[in-house]
C-alpha cells in the first residue's frame, strides 16, 4: 500500500502524484485535500494512484469527492472492496454515496448496518436532498429537560462529538425543549437544574426547510450547530457548520458552472465524449441567439455598406451593454439566493439599478461618443454611438434587474438561463439601436 511503496512502484506513482505528500494527508485524514487532489488527476493517473491508497482511507476519500469522479472510481472497485468500504459506514455517509451508486450497491451497504444506523438512512430518505432533513447528523449530546448539572458533566466526560458547543434537553416523548451552552455548566452547582441556564428561544430547523437557507441560518447562528425538528417539534438530528458549510458550497459552485451551463459534479478529465454532451446544449442555445442577432444585423447591410465605420464600431456596442448587464445581473441573482430580494424591495432594486444605468450610460456615451468622432473625423458618427451606448446600457441595467426576477417567478434557475437571455437581448437592442440611428441619421 502507499506507506510501504517499492522504488518500481514510487517511480510509477510519482508520475501522477508525489507519494510523500500523499502519505502525509492521509496520516492526518486530510480527506478533502487527497479528494481534490485525486480530481486534478488524469483518469489513468487517477486510477493508480487510488489502487495504491489503503482501504481504511477509501470511504473518507470518497465521501469528499464530487459524484462524477467518484462514481468512477466506484466502478472499477471489486465487490470486496466495495463490502469493505460498506463495513465502516453509518447513514450520514451512504446519503452522501448514495447518487453514486447503484440500488444493488445500496441494499448490499444497508445490510451490512445495524438497525440503527438503517434507521438513519431510511429518515434521511423521506426529505428530498433540496431539505434539511435530508442531511441530518446524528452525533450530538442530548439530555431530559429535568436533568442537572451534575448529569451535564457526567455527560462530556465521554469523548465529545465534532461540532458540539450545547447540549439539547428533550422531553421524554423525544420533543425538543431547549439547549444549554458548555460553558454555562462548567462552574454551575451540581444540583442545579440545565433547564435553568438553558439558552432563551433557542433557534431550530425544520426538517422541510430549505438545505441552503437551513445552511446559511446555521452559519450566522454564532453556534457550531442547531436542531432540526420535524412539524411536532419531535428532535431528529442536528445540522452542523460543517455540513452546512459544504452544501453552502456546493449551492453557490453550482450557481457559478451553471452560469456557463455545466454541472458542478462533473470531472475535470471527465472522457471527451461525455464532456462534449454535456456542454453541446448550451452552444446550440447559444448559436441560435447569435443568429437571431445576425438576422437582425442583416436588416440593415445597406446601411453597413454605405457606413464602413458602423460595422467596425458594433462590438463596442455590444460590448459595453453585455459588461453592464452583468453585473446587474450577478448583483440580483445573489440577492436571491440569498433571500434578499423580495416582493417588498424588488422594484426599489429595479429603480435603482435603472439610474445606475442611466448615470454610467451617460459617462460612457460620452467618452465613447468622444473617442468615435475623433477616430473616424465624424461629429455625427460620434453622436450616432453615444445614442446607442446610452440606450443599450440603460437595458441591460434593466433587463439584468428584471430577467432574473422573471426567471424566478417563472420557476427556473435564473444562474442557468439569466446570461443566456441578457447576452440576447443587450446584442438585438445594442444593434438596432446603433444601426438602426445610423441609417436614420448617417444614411
Amino acid at each position: 500500500m502507499i506507506d510501504d511503496i517499492t522504488l518500481e512502484e514510487e517511480r510509477t506513482l510519482s508520475s501522477a502524484v508525489d507519494p510523500i505528500a500523499l502519505t502525509r494527508l492521509l496520516g492526518q485524514q486530510e480527506y478533502a485535500d487527497v479528494a481534490s487532489l485525486l480530481e486534478s488527476l488524469p483518469l489513468e493517473d487517477r486510477s493508480i494512484t487510488w489502487s495504491e491508497i489503503s482501504q481504511e482511507h477509501h470511504l473518507g476519500i470518497l465521501v469528499e469527492m464530487r459524484a462524477d469522479p467518484r462514481e468512477a472510481l466506484i466502478d472499477e472497485m471489486s465487490l470486496i472492496e466495495l463490502d469493505a468500504l460498506f463495513k465502516g459506514m453509518d447513514a450520514e455517509d451512504l446519503v452522501e454515496l448514495s447518487d453514486s451508486l447503484p440500488n444493488r450497491l445500496i441494499d448490499r451497504a444497508l445490510s451490512a448496518m445495524d438497525d440503527i444506523q438503517r434507521h438513519y438512512y431510511e429518515g434521511a430518505q423521506q426529505y428530498e436532498d433540496s431539505l434539511a432533513g435530508h442531511w441530518l447528523g446524528h452525533h450530538f449530546l442530548s439530555l431530559p429537560q429535568n436533568a442537572k448539572v451534575r448529569d451535564a458533566l457526567r455527560l462530556l466526560r465521554r469523548e465529545l462529538p465534532e461540532y458540539v458547543d450545547t447540549l439539547f434537553l428533550t422531553s421524554r416523548t423525544g420533543g425538543f425543549r431547549g439547549a444549554v451552552k458548555i460553558g454555562s455548566v462548567i462552574g454551575a452547582p451540581d444540583h442545579l437544574l440545565l433547564a435553568e441556564i438553558a439558552e432563551e428561544d433557542f433557534t431550530t430547523i425544520n426538517a422541510n426547510d430549505d438545505a441552503t437557507e437551513a445552511s446559511l441560518k446555521v452559519q450566522n447562528s454564532g453556534y457550531s450547530a442547531l436542531p432540526v425538528v420535524n412539524d411536532n417539534s419531535t428532535l431528529l438530528g442536528r445540522l452542523d457548520i460543517g455540513t452546512a458549510s459544504e452544501l453552502v458550497n456546493d449551492y453557490y459552485e453550482g450557481r457559478l458552472m451553471a452560469t456557463a451551463g455545466l454541472d458542478e459534479d462533473e470531472d475535470l478529465f471527465s472522457p471527451v465524449k461525455t464532456a462534449a454532451k454535456n456542454r453541446a446544449l448550451w452552444l446550440g442555445i447559444n448559436l441560435l441567439t447569435a443568429f437571431a442577432a445576425a438576422w437582425f444585423i442583416g436588416l440593415f447591410e445597406a446601411t453597413l455598406q454605405q457606413v464602413v465605420a458602423l460595422a467596425v464600431l458594433m462590438p463596442v456596442v455590444a460590448s459595453m451593454g453585455g459588461i453592464a448587464g452583468s453585473q446587474t445581473l450577478t448583483l440580483v441573482i445573489r440577492g436571491l439566493a440569498l433571500g434578499q430580494v423580495n416582493e417588498v424591495n424588488r422594484w426599489a432594486l429595479v429603480k435603482k439599478e435603472l439610474q445606475v444605468g442611466a448615470f454610467n450610460g451617460v459617462i460612457w456615451a460620452v467618452v465613447v461618443g468622444y473617442i468615435a468622432g475623433a477616430w473616424f473625423d465624424s461629429f455625427m458618427i460620434g453622436f450616432v454611438i453615444s445614442l446607442a451606448i446610452l440606450v443599450n446600457i440603460v437595458t441591460a441595467a434593466l433587463s439584468g434587474a428584471l430577467i432574473p426576477i422573471a426567471l424566478k417567478k417563472l420557476k427556473l434557475d435564473p444562474a442557468l438561463s439569466g446570461s443566456v437571455v441578457l447576452t440576447t437581448v443587450t446584442d438585438i437592442v445594442g444593434f438596432v439601436a446603433f444601426l438602426g440611428l445610423g441609417a436614420l441619421l448617417l444614411t
